[in-house]
């Protein structure tokens, strides 16, 4: 996976002035953290329809029926649904190549959850809404992995998105070097230990939809499918627990290489994260060296150990 990986992002998170304000909302995380290994393609639905900069705020309001619309916060006449709703809809039939997309919170037009919906008179709002332009996204790719700005300052949030992407990017490369079987059976296992972590259901359940695969005689319906599938799964945040497991299993292919002290040594290790005394790179980092020393050919594929940059030190604090 050497190209950048392409992601979708709310303009005035790159540090565009679009903003209705006249500025700018610079999401430090992207544009400087995450910008090496990221091709950013940015997007103002609402400079997109026409309105200047800088602009009247808008909102979303909800009428006697339940209906939706994006109107002005000033409460001048004027309603851009559907102006809204037909450029998310051309803009966004553009972007299946994307492997995520970071949102503006908050937002009437790229909030992804919670934002204020006003009722017909301004009196009254609810937390309760999501941007018009996000929610056609999230229709329409729904194996999509999407978040906001505020949510990535979350240490947990910011690892699970990161890891979905790339993931998800390693899928669509294998889609565009030409779908086989075998090429699908292999991609599954590489992911396997990595997927245990997220949900040792959903991990069973997919694995039963792969040993499925030769019931399928399209490939490309298949492969919708199992997108679908690997996204929800892996939208589940990796728990202590089962990392836990993940670890205790991957130590069981060292044992009869390690000495006494060597096996009480890693235990122990893994122990204390299991505790939240370590971090979940310390007992990574053990087993990837005990690894160099005792090669496996099935741990050495595992995406686990490294499933994304070492550089974005997303491990440190789990």
């Amino acid at each position: 996976m050497d190209e950048k990986i392409p992601v979708g992002i709310s303009a005035c998170l790159s540090g565009e002035k679009v903003r209705f304000d006249g500025g700018h909302k610079r999401l430090a995380f992207a544009v400087e953290d995450l910008s090496p290994w990221v091709r950013y393609e940015p997007v103002c639905p609402e400079m997109a329809i026409g309105l200047p900069v800088p602009r009247p705020a808008l909102r979303l309001v909800k009428d006697d029926e339940g209906a939706i619309s994006l109107r002005f916060s000033d409460k001048r006449e004027g309603d851009l649904t559907a102006d809204m709703a037909e450029f998310s809809h051309q803009r966004i039939a553009r972007l299946t190549h994307l492997c995520g997309y970071i949102v503006c919170a908050k937002s009437p037009s790229c909030g992804m959850e919670r934002v204020r919906v006003y009722d017909k008179d301004g009196k009254n709002n609810r937390k309760a809404g999501r941007g018009i332009f996000t929610e056609i996204l999230m229709q329409t790719f729904p194996w999509l992995p999407v978040e906001e700005d505020g949510r990535l300052h979350d240490p947990a949030i910011r690892e699970n998105f990161v890891e979905r992407i790339y993931t998800l990017h390693e899928l669509n490369q294998l889609r565009a070097q030409g779908l086989t079987r075998g090429a699908l059976i292999a991609f599954h296992s590489r992911y396997k230990l990595l997927l245990l972590a997220h949900s040792q259901q959903q991990y069973r359940e997919l694995g039963r939809f792969v040993a499925a695969i030769d019931q399928w005689d399209d490939l490309e319906l298949y492969f919708n499918e199992y997108r679908q599938r690997l996204m929800t799964l892996m939208s589940h945040h990796a728990t202590r627990r089962n990392h836990t497991n993940v670890l205790m299993h991957v130590q069981g292919y060292f044992r009869p290489h390690l000495n006494g002290r060597q096996r009480q040594e890693l235990a122990e290790l893994i122990d204390r994260y299991r505790q939240g005394t370590q971090p979940l790179l310390a007992p990574v980092t053990l087993l990837k060296h005990y690894l160099a020393e005792y090669p496996d050919g099935y741990l050495q594929q595992q995406r686990y150990f490294d499933p994304f940059p070492e550089a974005l030190r997303l491990r440190y604090g789990n």
